[in-house]
């Protein structure tokens, strides 16, 4: 079987991966996240989520690397982390009663032969109408200041939506695991199988 690195330190990611019951290590890439010049949300999650993986193939020569990349758009922008309870809030306001779509980037890389797959899975969240106590309430209660969005589905957070859209609620925490899966199974690697 082959060996599988998570090009990643999130922790969330990491338990994600868990579910699928296959043995990994996990290491942080280091690279430039900086969004290139009139870059869209969707090509940019699939290049980083590339660049992790390849950031790790030196290091990892004969393994399976998976990096993945997210990003929420609010308004046609591309917002990011909001690292402060103001931020927090303030994204939180824009977004209540609205769609957000996040999308999120998937690379599976054999460093052993070079070859890669790579897809970007969209996740639509639709707010529902927040009061402000209920945003200061929530940002407060669950500090989701790492969080693309300013929400942890996997909390709290949940309480902010009104609906959830897509393939695979997974990909809204950050890895989309029917995708990657299926990219495992190409490789050789059925999580069904031992």
């Amino acid at each position: 079987m082959h060996k599988i690195v998570l090009a990643s330190s999130s922790p969330y990611r990491r338990a994600l991966l868990e579910k699928l019951r296959i043995p990994f290590e996990f290491h942080a890439p280091d690279i430039d996240e900086t969004p290139h010049a009139g870059e869209e949300a969707a090509p940019m999650v699939q290049r980083l989520a590339i660049a992790k993986a390849q950031a790790l193939a030196e290091r990892y020569p004969r393994h399976l690397i998976i990096g993945a990349d997210q990003c929420c758009v609010l308004d046609g922008q591309i917002a990011g982390k909001p690292l402060t309870e103001a931020n927090a809030i303030a994204q939180l306001t824009s977004a209540h009663g609205k769609a957000v779509t996040f999308y999120t980037g998937l690379a599976l890389l054999n460093s052993a032969s070079g070859a890669l797959q790579a897809c970007t899975e969209p996740f639509v969240v639709r707010f529902r109408a927040l009061e402000d106590a209920e945003i200061a309430g929530y940002v407060h209660l669950e500090q989701p200041l790492q969080c693309a969005g300013s929400f942890q589905c996997e909390g709290l957070g949940i309480a902010l939506f009104e609906a959830l859209e897509g393939r695979d609620p997974n990909t809204l925490i950050g890895l989309p695991l029917l995708a990657l899966a299926d990219m495992l199974r190409r490789e050789g690697v059925n999580p069904l199988r031992r």
